[in-house]
């Protein structure tokens, strides 16, 4: 069977961060992330015998013509593309499109949307097939698999059937990430992918478990994809590491965990990259979390070659962190910084602003804590983001209980953080990312910009902090939008 896996190319407010991404933003300092999933998925599929098109034609910043003179070449018989809220419309009008260029192919979507609303996409398009669910690669081989030896397709598939919207319930998927293949990094291009903040190409991602294994953070539409978490062994991961080095000659690594593991699993892990000589050839940075800070993991850390963690602060408020399910105190986040400056780890913080139960008052009060850290060299950079109750997450389910939304329902194009989407007591639209735009603006004290040029030893260090400070600025012009349209 000819598949594409497929991201076509979408007109909006600048370049969409699509793939791999957990919360949708449009940018005007396009970077893009490795998507990892899909491209497993078409690592599967060229494994079965497949011929397998990868045409993630965002990265590689082609026109829509581009992408429609391809599906009419190629008329692949399958193609897949992975969707998210904020442009679930425009991908049910490329179904379209592609149907009027290429008729008997049959087109499919996946990703956290249609996992959360698999009936919608079905009676809003012509689309044939919506997987429910994260691990959509390996439901992607099973509806090959049964469309090619005309079986019944798995649970976790959603289609029509005379002119009935059916599936076979939900999809109850456990993989052993260890026996899926390495991602075939040349036929997904990998080349294509790389955020701003890495100092020493060549740069890729690697991704050593689904998702996170706290997996309750009210906001995250990832726990809609991935309710338990499935991880690989350290050994396999180490063993990528390797090839990665040996075969595409890697010097740094973002690992797109949800939140690396931590424990006893990191401590075989770090010591596996130091007994491999790993750690003299590599850098790695990560997702992590507060409370996996501690003293001597954190040295073992650096010692392994670890450069950057990021983690998600979200709010000074302990009544957010709570309603937010994110298992920390606010006691925990400087301590955790200072443990990880001191090991010599650089810090990326994570905010979101836009609570609908703070007040200005204390939402101004994460800008301040977002300041002191900054200033105190207890962090290093930052991102902020405007809270987006995307749907399937319980923070959704409560906004609509509580009339928290300042859109109904459907309109899901409000959805791309260009504004708010939900009421907050005592700030208006426009506030609130005002508000978002000052807490990146915390970049732009003279003692923050001083640190950064003296960090500058030689020319990787001159790029690095020249791209960050590109990005940030762009950013800030994302946030400059206006937030009550």
């Amino acid at each position: 069977m000819k598949i594409m896996i497929a991201f076509p190319p979408l007109q909006g407010k600048g370049t969409p961060l699509l793939g791999q991404n957990r919360q949708f933003q449009w940018f005007h300092n396009a970077a893009f992330i490795y998507p990892m999933v899909p491209a497993m998925a078409a690592t599967l599929m060229k494994e079965r015998g497949h011929e397998v098109i990868w045409a993630d034609y965002i990265a590689e910043q082609k026109s829509e013509q581009d992408f429609l003179a391809l599906v009419e070449q190629e008329q692949p018989e399958l193609l897949a593309m992975e969707t998210k809220t904020p442009v679930i419309k425009l991908h049910w009008a490329w179904v379209e499109k592609i149907k009027a260029r290429s008729p008997n192919t049959k087109t499919v979507l996946m990703g956290d949307h249609v996992t959360a609303l698999p009936k919608e996409s079905l009676q809003s398009s012509t689309v044939d097939f919506v997987l429910q669910g994260g691990h959509f690669d390996v439901l992607l081989d099973g509806l090959v698999t049964a469309l090619m030896e005309k079986k019944d397709l798995p649970a976790g598939i959603w289609y029509r059937h005379d002119g009935k919207i059916q599936n076979q319930g939900k999809a109850e998927l456990s993989i052993d990430l260890n026996e899926l293949p390495w991602l075939d990094r040349d036929l997904t291009k990998w080349y294509l992918y790389g955020e701003k903040f890495y100092k020493h190409p060549p740069f890729t991602y690697t991704m050593a478990g689904r998702d996170c294994p706290w997996a309750r953070c009210r906001f995250c539409s990832w726990t809609t994809l991935f309710p338990k978490f499935s991880v690989r062994c350290p050994e396999n991961l180490l063993d990528e590491i390797g090839h990665l080095i040996n075969d595409y000659g890697v010097r740094e690594i973002f690992d797109d965990t949800g939140t690396f593991p931590g424990g006893g699993w990191l401590k075989t892990f770090c010591e596996g990259m130091i007994e491999r000589g790993y750690h003299k050839k590599i850098l790695l940075s990560c997702n992590f979390r507060f409370d996996y800070l501690k003293p001597e993991l954190a040295k073992l850390m650096k010692r392994a070659g670890f450069r950057m963690i990021k983690l998600g602060l979200e709010s000074a408020n302990q009544e957010s962190l709570d309603r937010l399910d994110k298992g920390i105190r606010v006691a925990e986040i400087e301590a955790g910084c200072r443990i990880a400056k001191k090991a010599g780890l650089i810090v990326h913080l994570t905010i979101m602003v836009g609570h609908p139960w703070e007040t200005r008052a204390q939402a101004t009060k994460t800008l301040e804590l977002a300041r002191h850290l900054l200033n105190q060299g207890l962090a290093d950079m930052l991102q902020s983001t405007i809270m987006v109750p995307y749907p399937g997450t319980p923070l959704y389910e409560e906004a609509v209980q509580n009339g928290w939304l300042r859109y109904p329902p459907g309109a899901w194009e409000k959805w791309d953080m260009t504004q708010t989407i939900i009421h907050t007591p005592d700030m208006s639209p426009d506030e609130v990312m005002h508000l978002c735009n000052r807490i990146y603006r915390a970049f732009m004290t003279p003692r923050f910009i001083l640190r950064q040029i003296l960090s500058i030893r030689d020319w990787e260090d001159f790029m690095f902090v020249a791209r960050a400070g590109k990005a940030v600025l762009g950013h800030i012009r994302d946030f400059m939008r206006g937030g009550s349209k």
